[in-house]
């Protein structure tokens, strides 16, 4: 599952077709992958659990869950796997990879729904393709709670209008259901999502994942 150390070139250069990184960026991955797993072949959700600067962002579990979401490998069916290799590692971190510079409008829309089909899948835990009301609420509050400037009134009050926000594109009848993948993406449309969430990688001391308007 695995990359050996030396780096197969061949790995890499599929890698490359598949995310969009360039080779040295594999490659730099790959360092930070052995870094992580001390030189292990696959990663396990203690050795994200330990990386310092992802121990203070709001969303620390949803971030290292979605590592281990077969859905984010490209798989059909669900669940979590317990281990990943280098290959489902980066594959997973293409989600953050910022477009490149004059990328088509229709490519950019396409990478615009497969980044908030990965954030979907980071709080539609159950699989049933709806987030409840209260998760969508957690999303908004922790993503929120990052911001100390906010304070809890305007952060109350930003919560708040983004479920006015559901209210208004979901049935009256549907309201308390939950909020489907088609319907999560209409709330966000005008968020520059394709742009804006981003990990930072290079540095193998810390790992940081930014969500932002």
């Amino acid at each position: 599952m695995g990359a050996s150390q030396s780096g197969p070139v061949h790995l890499f250069q599929d890698l490359t077709h598949k995310t969009g990184f360039s080779i040295e960026q594999i490659k730099t991955l790959h360092t930070r992958f052995l870094y992580l797993t001390r030189d292990e072949d696959t990663l396990r959700r203690e050795h994200l659990a330990n990386v310092s600067d992802l121990a203070l962002n709001p969303i620390r579990r949803q971030i290292i869950e979605a590592f281990f979401d077969k859905r984010n490998m490209g798989e059909k069916e669900k669940g979590c796997l317990q281990e990943i290799g280098f290959e489902e590692f980066v594959t997973v971190l293409s989600f953050f990879r910022p477009p490149k510079p004059h990328t088509a409008d229709e490519e950019m829309k396409n990478i615009k729904k497969e980044k908030l089909r990965f954030l979907f899948n980071m709080y539609d835990t159950d699989n049933d393709g709806i987030i409840t009301l209260d998760e969508y609420r957690c999303v908004v509050e922790e993503l929120l709670s990052s911001y100390e400037i906010i304070g809890a009134e305007n952060a109350k009050a930003i919560t708040d209008a983004a479920m006015l926000e559901v209210a208004n594109v979901t049935a009256p009848d549907d309201f308390y259901e939950g909020i489907t993948f088609e319907q999560f993406e209409q709330i966000l449309k005008d968020v520059e999502i394709e742009t804006k969430m981003n990990i930072h990688f290079w540095n193998l001391d810390t790992m940081t994942v930014q969500c932002g308007k």
